[in-house]
């Protein structure tokens, strides 16, 4: 076994990747489009035993091909209804720094790592557009940020697929 994170940050062991076989993929794409089925529904769907599906989840979450199930709420709901992508081209030496401030900085939902001049692409959540400006005060003592606010969503995010 071998250690890994998953994308919440989160440790887990990692050992080897169960074979995607035709079962396991037809177990993937239901749990995809309802990650809330009971098992004796997913036996009942895959014409399966309800200790095969519970068998073959287990594996699947235990070598990270399931890294996890959540919940998507609306941050409007909760007064953070304005979303912005924010890139941020670090100075020198401030990788660690930006990486420690986005983890403490309640705004950023998303921090990503990425290449080209950027190094980091983050989401952020505001209550208003102001309210975007103390959010990159606090990263512009590390380098250089540029942003975009989310008009609309054409197409929300969704799982990768599943052939």
């Amino acid at each position: 076994m071998v250690a890994g994170t998953n994308v919440e940050g989160g440790q887990y062991l990692q050992t080897e990747k169960p074979v995607l076989d035709e079962l396991n993929l037809r177990l993937l794409r239901e749990l995809s489009a309802d990650p809330r089925l009971r098992t004796t529904e997913l036996a009942r769907r895959l014409g399966v035993s309800a200790p095969t599906v519970r068998e073959r989840v287990t594996r699947l979450e235990e070598s990270g091909v399931i890294r996890g199930y959540r919940l998507e709420v609306d941050p409007g709901a909760f007064g953070l209804p304005v979303a912005a992508w924010v890139r941020l081209a670090p100075g020198p030496g401030q990788i660690p720094k930006i990486i420690d401030l986005a983890a403490r900085t309640p705004e950023v939902v998303e921090c990503h790592r990425i290449s080209g001049e950027d190094c980091f692409l983050m989401r952020v959540q505001v209550a208003a557009i102001a309210g975007l400006e103390d959010v990159l005060d606090k990263f512009l003592v590390h380098g250089r940020t540029t942003s975009s606010f989310v008009v609309s969503t054409p197409v929300p995010p969704r799982s990768v697929p599943l052939g």
